[in-house]
């Protein structure tokens, strides 16, 4: 997690601020991968929200950092590492809980185990610990040009991954038992959903980080569920919310010399708590009926 550029002074003048602003490389970097990552984001955190999934993503964000960890170790790109134990995480667990009942419990004994391997692999670690804090809480103004053609990669596969299954992914998520009577093959969905949901997570952890995965894969998909009832428009409002709180989270942050990752998840939580509020619900609001779209 960077501080801020450092030094810079906000003019007023919008446009001169803009210009000084993408005059950096490193700037130029930070915007496009949170454009990428806010548009996963959006497509892959509406399902998960949907399905309930919230904690299977926490879990996988942790699994991530103990592949990164273990790539640090060994010298190599975190990314790599990242990605490979999000996906190896995600077959487990879409492998093992094949039930709803158990699911949380199997998800949870990965989390355990992985949190411990990823302590093993810090105290393995002999060099200094920025590249282990970047993965605890983020690290979107060190993201590189390589990294930055990773991330759009990886990007790319998860949403057409979930445009490829989203009818019968949705139909599913809506009503598992019905979807299964209709012969929708509902366990080798919520496998594939978990893979692209660790690609997903994958490229978030970069911007927010391990700790704060939530901001960003979860909170703009809980606002957009709540103004709409319409999936895919919900998936549109979580994108364009997420784009805006990583945008400008990264422009506040510019001019000031805190982590971007809490100007990015206070704009996030900011938007979830007006949400509630313009809709009229409180903590135990009852949730409205979900139109399927035909």
């Amino acid at each position: 997690m960077t501080a801020a550029a450092g030094g810079a002074t906000f003019s007023w003048n919008l446009w001169s601020d803009l210009s000084q602003m993408l005059s950096y490389q490193f700037m130029r970097n930070a915007f496009l991968s949170a454009a990428i990552v806010s548009v996963v984001a959006g497509v892959v955190g509406y399902n998960v929200v949907l399905r309930r999934t919230a904690f299977a993503a926490h879990a996988l964000s942790h699994v991530g950092f103990a592949g990164a960890a273990g790539a640090v170790v060994l010298g190599i790109n975190p990314v790599w590492g990242l990605l490979a134990f999000c996906l190896g995480g995600a077959l487990v667990m879409g492998s093992l809980g094949q039930h709803l009942r158990d699911r949380d419990t199997v998800i949870g004994i990965v989390l355990a185990f992985m949190l411990g391997l990823g302590v093993l692999f810090i105290s393995l670690y002999n060099g200094f610990s920025t590249e282990a804090y970047s993965i605890l809480f983020g690290e979107i103004l060190g993201i590189s040009p390589s990294d930055l053609v990773v991330t759009a990669a990886v990007g790319a596969v998860a949403v057409v991954s979930m445009a490829a299954m989203y009818r019968p992914l949705l139909f599913a998520s809506v009503d598992e038992e019905v979807a299964v009577a209709r012969r929708v093959p509902a366990r080798l969905l919520s496998i594939a959903f978990l893979l692209t949901l660790a690609l997903a997570v994958a490229v978030a952890v970069q911007v927010v980080g391990v700790l704060l995965i939530f901001a960003l894969l979860v909170t703009p998909a809980a606002v957009a569920e709540r103004l709409t009832v319409r999936p895919g428009s919900a998936m549109a409002v979580a994108v364009g919310l997420a784009l805006a709180c990583s945008w400008l989270g990264l422009a506040i942050g510019y001019y000031f010399a805190y982590p971007v990752s809490f100007f990015i998840t206070s704009l996030a939580f900011l938007a979830y708590a007006l949400a509630r509020l313009a809709t009229g619900q409180g903590i135990g609001g009852r949730r409205r009926r979900l139109t399927v779209e035909s």
